[in-house]
């Protein structure tokens, strides 16, 4: 199992429990440390500790930005890219009409089949990759049926204007296609995340030493700002996990048009 098997083999909500749990308990770890040296340590060595910590914060910030605005942008990016496989195929369906009249049917056969497909794999976990192996056959076999079908049209009417803009929506459709599916594994890559998580548990560590140090816990409010920091690494995990989190790109506009064909 890869890496990035492994972190969507695990729930966004299992990673962030996860972190909201090491976290709280590395901030009690450094707090008793803290008490520790405490009596060892001078005003400077506290002025010092606060630097790193706001240091360590503001990393985190810049991180948590970061990595948001990559997974908010290939979440746009996986809608936009829904909505021109939608727009393709509504072209091609309109364009049916331009093929042989005795071809259209067929036609539109072969379109009913393939948006159920487009739907039936767009609702499938991609963790279940022999799920989806099984449907994206599918999905060639109809493909390789409608470029059967326009090429026979070819032959029969072989004018630029009637099935040859047919030819031209069809191989739009395959292309909107493929670049939906490749949009599905553009994610943030693995490394930030580990960068984030890593950056995320040492500021709950350092803001327990410090704590530590000044002989005063603040155990609410970190366990406050720790809960709100979650959240938002939620939110960025959850981004980018099509067809896995709990954020997911909504179909309506695919379901739509296998409702308006049927």
């Amino acid at each position: 199992m890869n890496q990035l098997d492994y972190f969507y083999a695990t729930s966004s909500i299992t990673i962030t429990v996860s972190l909201f749990i090491l976290i709280l308990l590395l901030n009690e770890l450094c707090f008793r440390a803290g008490r520790y040296v405490q009596d060892q340590s001078d005003s400077e060595i506290r002025s010092l500790t606060g630097a790193v910590q706001a240091a360590i914060l503001g990393l985190l910030a810049l991180l948590l930005g970061f990595t948001f605005s990559m997974s908010m942008q290939r979440h746009d990016d996986r809608s936009h890219t829904l909505i021109d496989e939608v727009n393709a195929i509504g072209t091609a369906l309109l364009r049916v009409q331009l093929l042989p009249e005795e071809l259209q049917d067929e036609g539109y056969d072969m379109f009913r089949e393939y948006v159920d497909l487009r739907v039936a794999i767009g609702e499938i976990d991609i963790t279940r990759r022999e799920a989806r192996t099984k449907y994206n056959q599918q999905i060639g076999e109809t493909q390789n049926k409608l470029w059967s079908l326009a090429m026979k049209a070819t032959d029969t009417d072989p004018r630029p204007v009637t099935t040859g803009n047919f030819v031209k929506s069809l191989n739009d459709l395959i292309d909107s296609q493929g670049k939906r599916n490749a949009m599905l594994w553009m994610h943030v890559p693995v490394a930030v995340l580990l960068i984030l998580y890593t950056v995320f548990l040492s500021s709950g560590g350092i803001i327990g030493y410090s704590s530590g140090l000044s002989g005063k816990r603040i155990l609410l409010p970190t366990a406050l700002i720790s809960l709100i920091i979650s959240l938002i690494v939620f939110v960025v995990i959850d981004l980018d996990r099509p067809k896995r989190g709990l954020i997911q790109i909504d179909q309506t506009i695919m379901v739509e048009l296998q409702e308006d064909l049927q």
